[in-house]
């Protein structure tokens, strides 16, 4: 009885912590499902500038660093994760209020539309920086080592049925192009985002008291480098040449498995003339084998303790079997074969996804949890944001210029995606946890008795 209780809280816990990702999840749906296919197909935006616009909240990823270290050190009401999000789900969600006016005036050729965007895109890129650490932080802070890689199936899962969910909607909502219809599935993301992140965060986090803050407070300025967030994060891969190599794995494998993800829909339209309807099924499929690699990896790493590096070399390299594959069908215009390449890159990308995100919240240290968390976010976020402009820009250079013919030009750019996954693969071939760790303890020990001495010397 006090295991079946045992385990009751802790499916219902990871569940809480989940829910916060449906928002998150609706977000992404509808800028990578619905704002870059018509601004692109139905408004004529180059897609260079779509693009370029997407990518904006990536590069400034650096965020995560800042609001990282701040959270770590300055507890809002007790807590050093919970106000910090939902404060930025408000404003994030809000955001999105304004984007299919923006989308029209650039349809438009207006520059108010494209200064509208930006500034929107801006905001956007600001607040989920702070969300995406905060959340992250939250989770390495109050799950378990052997039972993370459970927890982060779950979460991601949530992530991708809410892509899955958003998709329904807005074949429901908008089937096709309509500005008002645009509009009404738009209004719909502040409920969203809030409610999911009102539902699973409160209560979740301890609330710290006056001693434990001081003892906090201490230990996350013993556990980094001293200075600006920004600075001691270029201190630590400067010093760590683990976390420098696991920086580059994070970078390399998100920019491999995004190069497509704004020209995915596009793709369709192009090398197989589907409408909207038709495309807005490249995302569930793709979704669907992710949460299906997800929930059975996870489950087997909880069991069988499979190691989390393992999981993630297996991932980088069944997800380049499927890139491959979509490849192939794009160049011999074979479209019974998308799907089935879509779910195959979904599958061993939700291997990649626990492998990795386990092993992210590994390579993590007590007292700086945000300041890490925001380094491999920043790794995260750059590799989608350059992919994103990749994207597009491969989309503009090889096909909006005649250069290449769609299915050729899909078939390199899905190629140079499982290259990248490959080379994603030969780095965490060299990685280490421990090592990690070891190097940081060391560099940890050497600082401390740098400042003993000069200490001394003062006196």
């Amino acid at each position: 009885m006090h295991t079946l209780l045992r385990f009751l809280r802790a499916s219902v816990k990871t569940s809480r912590l989940a829910l916060p990702k449906l928002g998150v999840g609706w977000m992404f749906a509808l800028l990578t499902i619905n704002f870059n296919r018509i601004t692109i197909e139905e408004l004529n935006v180059a897609g260079v500038a779509v693009g370029t616009l997407l990518a904006m909240h990536y590069f400034l990823s650096p965020f995560q660093v800042i609001s990282g270290r701040i959270a770590d050190r300055f507890p809002i009401a007790g807590m050093r994760r919970t106000p910090y999000f939902l404060l930025a789900a408000v404003v994030s969600s809000l955001i999105f209020l304004g984007l299919p006016s923006a989308a029209v005036a650039m349809g438009d050729g207006l520059v108010s539309g494209y200064l509208g965007a930006f500034l929107l895109m801006l905001g956007f890129g600001v607040t989920i920086a702070v969300m995406g650490d905060t959340h992250h932080a939250l989770i390495a802070e109050v799950t378990e080592a052997r039972s993370r890689g459970a927890v982060i199936s779950v979460v991601w899962s949530f992530t991708i049925l809410s892509t899955i969910i958003a998709a329904g909607v807005m074949s429901s909502i908008m089937p096709e192009y309509d500005p008002a219809k645009m509009q009404e599935l738009y209004n719909l993301t502040p409920f969203v985002v809030i409610g999911s992140a009102l539902l699973g965060l409160i209560g979740i986090e301890k609330r710290l008291t006056g001693p434990e803050l001081a003892a906090a407070r201490a230990q996350s300025e013993a556990a980094a480098p001293q200075g600006n967030p920004i600075t001691a994060a270029m201190d630590v891969l400067r010093d760590n040449i683990q976390a420098r190599a696991f920086f580059a794995f994070i970078f390399v494998a998100i920019l491999a498995i995004f190069l497509q993800d704004v020209i995915l829909e596009p793709f369709g339209a192009e090398v197989f003339d589907m409408t909207p309807e038709e495309t807005n099924r490249f995302q569930p499929s793709w979704g669907g084998g992710v949460l299906i690699g997800m929930a059975l990896m996870g489950g087997l790493s909880a069991v069988l303790g499979i190691s989390k590096r393992r999981i993630a070399l297996i991932g980088c390299l069944g997800t380049a079997a499927g890139m491959l594959l979509l490849a192939s069908a794009a160049l011999v215009r074979a479209e019974a074969l998308v799907i089935p390449a879509l779910g195959l890159m979904g599958l061993f990308t939700g291997f990649f996804n626990v492998g990795a995100l386990s092993m992210m919240m590994d390579m993590t240290v007590e007292g700086a949890t945000g300041l890490f968390m925001g380094m491999w976010g920043m790794a995260q976020a750059f590799g989608n944001g350059l992919a994103a402009i990749g994207g597009g820009a491969l989309h503009t250079g090889l096909i909006e210029t005649g250069l290449l013919s769609p299915s050729v030009a899909y078939f390199v750019i899905f190629s140079l995606e499982a290259a990248g996954m490959i080379t994603a693969a030969y780095i965490a071939w060299h990685l280490s946890v421990k090592s990690f760790h070891r190097i940081h303890a060391t560099r940890i020990t050497r600082q401390d008795a740098l400042r003993a001495m000069e200490s001394g010397a003062v006196a």
